[in-house]
């Protein structure tokens, strides 16, 4: 048996367990999905977690074109952005992300503003993939299912 200490045990990246997880995102509210993935990818869920090493698991999102905002949030929810000229600000509502070329970017926006900044949150985001269908190519790394709408009944919108 080992003996108890008072230490506190420390990770680094050689002791790090890294997983892959899969996630359907159909029906799910954009908010509680991106904060349980951001968990993930930081690796929070882990009794190892240490704040200064990547720790998190490798996070695919299928069926991210289907996420859902609750109340009027898809049509008032706007997305900023500067073009870095004077007068240039930028807006776009969600439901045009949705309905655009790339709607998985809401999703990915949304876990990338619950990542601390600095190098190692764009670590951490370099293990998340998000795809807006249901095909990806990562099914040989045999990725376990994630249910988060069972987690809590707040989580999926709709039947």
């Amino acid at each position: 048996m080992k003996a108890l200490t008072k230490t506190t045990r420390s990770a680094n990246k050689f002791d790090v367990d890294k997983k892959w997880v899969l996630i359907d995102a159909d029906g799910l509210v954009v908010g509680r999905a991106a904060a349980e993935i951001a968990k993930i990818l930081r690796g929070k869920h882990k009794p190892t977690f240490t704040p200064h090493v990547d720790c998190g698991d490798n996070v695919i999102v299928i069926n991210a074109e289907k996420v859902r905002f609750t109340g009027n949030k898809r049509a008032q929810q706007t997305y900023y952005k500067h073009t870095g000229y004077p007068g240039g600000l930028k807006e776009v509502t969600a439901d045009k992300v949705l309905e655009g070329r790339f709607p998985e970017r809401v999703l990915e926006k949304a876990v990338e503003r619950m990542i601390p900044r600095g190098p190692l949150g764009r670590q951490q985001m370099r293990n998340l993939r998000i795809f807006a269908g249901t095909e990806h190519p990562h099914e040989a790394l045999k990725p376990e299912v994630i249910d988060l709408a069972s987690r809590n009944r707040k989580n999926k919108v709709g039947a």
